[in-house]
């Protein structure tokens, strides 16, 4: 027997309302999960009260003439005998009926069928849980338009209303922190990594003050030719796409407003150390780094808006690998030389989110790097064709030490870059039980195709905030349907080509225009492999083209647009090894659909 729904009426604290807020142009629908297998004749938008929340209480219009279409007793009396407590008539003749506090998908599912099945019943819908929908009250939101345009934006106020990044850190390892009142609230503690007094300008060596005291140099003297070069205030720049303050009546809107940002300097006067990188993804993912303190605020999201040539050392890309076995997401920036990215490093390493950038087209952005190691685009912006064109953050007037604050439009890999850890943030709020690779084929399978041109490859697509937040939210792991080979097959040197089948059936149509083709090799000179995929009809797609790419092994997603191929039917993964000196093992490969 049920008790009074007054004893037992669990009250939504104003804190859930209040933590999603404001979506662009939207109405607050319901979105569907699946449901349960023992209620799945009921649609999931049929027993949630918001996405991931079970509804407790439902709205059941009666048929013109019912009894219970007009007489509060012979509703009560249907709802009792449904095991639902009425609660009171609606203006529009409706009741409203309480199913108790927590009911499971099971009861809800079973509660709705059973109003559903009864032939004095119109309908039955749950009582919606709605937010607030409207544009965040930031000065210069409209200006961001990397955050919202229709064309080429990322749908990031679409994903608002399921999470804002609470509970999440961002560590930026970029060149420190210049204090902005648009961005101190979401601030916390860091750490200076610069061991170099040369490259520090701040006069010391490594400390707790992550401050940025300016990055300027003269003309020479970061090498011979090279021009003098103000402060850029670089990480700042960066720190506010990803977090600054929103709602406050003032500067920018920040996509994962709810996380926090803890500044870690490795970049000054000309540059900085890939030995003082390393130690700030160790320390930033919660290793240990002598002679620094323990991190309290370990991040599970790490932006690196920066790169030089040459290939992924061994040394970074422990670290890197050391980073998210921690549980840690590593994003990196591609970089601005419009060359393959698999010339330049940390943006060719394994296990990291490798971002190219796009202009406000949707195309890839003139400057950009490019590559079948790129896994997925987003807003760079492009100041050639229109300052308001680049992407606006957080930044400081001076021209070599700190002056008064400001904002300023900027473009580049490194502006692309934090877009993906605003949204790798947004996406670990959302459910924190995902694992880095699990975010990233998440925000992958989620792309929408870049709506521009892109030439050499700009990995899945343009991310897709609201889509993706929206594919994780309520505790659920991203998954398509996936097949897999794990029988490993050797790779001979500078010989034929080795074909590795996977026979998909089950599915029905065409196969997609985001098809994601996950590939392990073990291979010691990665660049002399050829790789492609043969479709069942015999079309090979080409993923990978040989290069000068001297690192090792190739772990990445791939995304083909197979929606001209059948699903069901053989494919198989085509390796070919094509210069001489270097062995490698096909370890895995897998079809995501």
């Amino acid at each position: 027997m049920r008790t009074s729904p007054s004893l037992r009426r669990k009250l939504i604290s104003a804190a859930a309302v209040s933590a999603a807020l404001l979506s662009v142009g939207t109405a607050s629908v319901a979105v569907a999960q699946d449901a349960p297998a023992e209620a799945a004749a009921v649609p999931a938008a049929l027993t949630e009260a918001a996405p991931g929340v079970q509804a407790e209480r439902l709205i059941v219009g009666y048929k013109s003439g019912a009894a219970e279409a007009t007489s509060n007793k012979a509703a009560e009396a249907d709802a009792a005998a449904k095991d639902a407590d009425f609660q009171r008539r609606l203006g529009t003749g409706a009741a409203l009926v309480d199913l108790g506090a927590d009911p499971s998908k099971a009861e809800v599912a079973d509660a709705v069928a059973e109003f559903k099945a009864d032939p004095q019943v119109a309908y039955v819908v749950p009582d919606r849980l709605n937010k607030p929908q409207a544009d965040p009250n930031d000065t210069e939101y409209a200006k961001q338009w990397d955050l919202y345009e229709t064309t080429a934006g990322m749908n990031v106020p679409g994903a608002w209303t399921t999470s804002t990044g609470t509970g999440v850190t961002v560590a930026v390892i970029d060149t420190g922190y210049v204090a902005h009142s648009d961005l101190a609230a979401n601030i916390v503690a860091g750490y200076d990594f610069i061991s170099d007094a040369a490259v520090s300008v701040d006069g010391d060596g490594r400390d707790s003050n992550p401050a940025d005291p300016g990055d300027y140099y003269a003309a020479n003297a970061c090498g011979a030719g090279i021009p003098a070069s103000n402060s850029s205030w670089h990480g700042t720049h960066v720190a506010g796409t990803i977090a600054a303050v929103t709602n406050n009546n003032k500067g920018v809107a920040g996509i994962a407003y709810g996380a926090k940002i803890s500044p870690l300097r490795v970049l000054g006067k000309c540059g900085g150390y890939d030995s003082d990188i390393i130690d700030a993804i160790t320390w930033a993912s919660g290793g240990s780094v002598s002679g620094v303190p323990a991190n309290t605020n370990v991040a599970k999201v790490i932006n690196m808006s920066l790169g030089g040539d040459g290939a992924c050392t061994s040394a970074t890309q422990t670290a890197i690998n050391n980073a998210v076995s921690r549980g840690t997401t590593v994003v990196v920036a591609a970089g601005n030389d419009n060359e393959n990215v698999s010339g330049h490093s940390p943006g060719n390493c394994n296990n990291i989110i490798s971002v190219a950038a796009t202009n406000r087209s949707g195309a890839k952005a003139s400057y950009s790097n490019y590559g079948s190691l790129v896994d997925i685009s987003a807003p760079g912006g492009q100041t050639s064709t229109g300052t308001a064109n680049g992407i606006l953050s957080t930044l400081n007037s001076g021209a070599s030490t700190p002056a008064s604050e400001s904002y300023a439009y900027y473009q580049g890999t490194s502006m692309a870059t934090p877009h993906i850890a605003g949204l790798v943030a947004l996406v670990k709020s959302a459910n924190p039980a995902l694992t880095p690779a699990q975010i990233e084929t998440a925000i992958k399978n989620n792309a929408r195709p870049l709506p521009g041109a892109c030439s050499g490859g700009c990995g899945a697509g343009l991310a897709d905030a609201a889509k993706t937040v929206a594919a994780v939210s309520g505790g659920g792991t991203p998954t398509g349907t996936t097949f897999s080979s794990t029988t490993a097959v050797a790779i001979p040197d500078n010989g034929s080509a080795i074909e590795s089948p996977i026979t998909v059936s089950g599915r029905s149509g065409n196969a997609p225009s985001t098809l994601q083709v996950g590939v392990d090799i073990t291979h010691t000179y990665r660049g002399d492999l050829v790789i492609g995929l043969v479709a069942p009809d015999g079309t090979v797609y080409s993923l990978k083209t040989a290069s000068s790419d001297s690192a090792d092994d190739v772990r990445t997603t791939y995304t083909v647009n197979a929606s001209s191929e059948t699903a069901n039917g053989t494919w198989k993964l085509r390796v070919q090894d094509t210069a001489a000196q270097d062995t490698g093992t096909l370890n895995s490969w897998k079809l995501t659909f």
